[in-house]
């Protein structure tokens, strides 16, 4: 697949694209995460404390797959630093992420009652702002 980026987009553009491709298959990943701990915690917690404990959950998740495939060539530095630095500069997708969510569970019925909706409608609309900043700010690449 790279190779035919490579003579549609050139190198460097090819490179990016993939690397989104990568962040967009960890972030779906960490999509089934978020909903699992959802649906696991909301009989329990509540439909928003599920929401955030779930955030925080696949939110590691995805930190600990990014930093392993989606930028497996970044400079690797300290675990726990790059961790809280992820999940810092994942924090303005958090707002967007969890302010559809949150939006929608409340005024949308068919949303509160399946709350999957929810959730992907909100990792849409953070992950745009979530793979530049985590490529600006978590993994750059010098």
């Amino acid at each position: 697949m790279q190779v035919m980026l490579e003579r549609l987009l050139g190198e460097a553009l090819a490179r990016l694209a993939m690397q989104f491709l990568r962040f967009g298959t960890v972030g779906a990943a960490g999509f089934v995460v978020d909903t699992a701990v959802v649906y696991g915690l909301r009989g329990m917690i509540g439909i928003y404390a599920a929401g955030a404990a779930a955030y925080c959950v696949a939110a590691t998740f995805t930190w600990v797959f990014n930093r392993l495939w989606t930028f497996r060539s970044a400079p690797r530095g300290k675990a726990g630093r790059q961790w809280m630095l992820f999940l810092a500069t994942q924090s303005a997708g958090f707002v967007v992420n969890r302010g559809v969510f949150a939006l929608l569970v409340t005024f949308s019925p068919f949303c509160a009652a399946y709350p999957v909706v929810a959730i992907a409608a909100g990792v849409a609309a953070g992950m745009f702002l979530n793979f530049a900043a985590a490529k600006r700010f978590v993994f750059a690449q010098g």
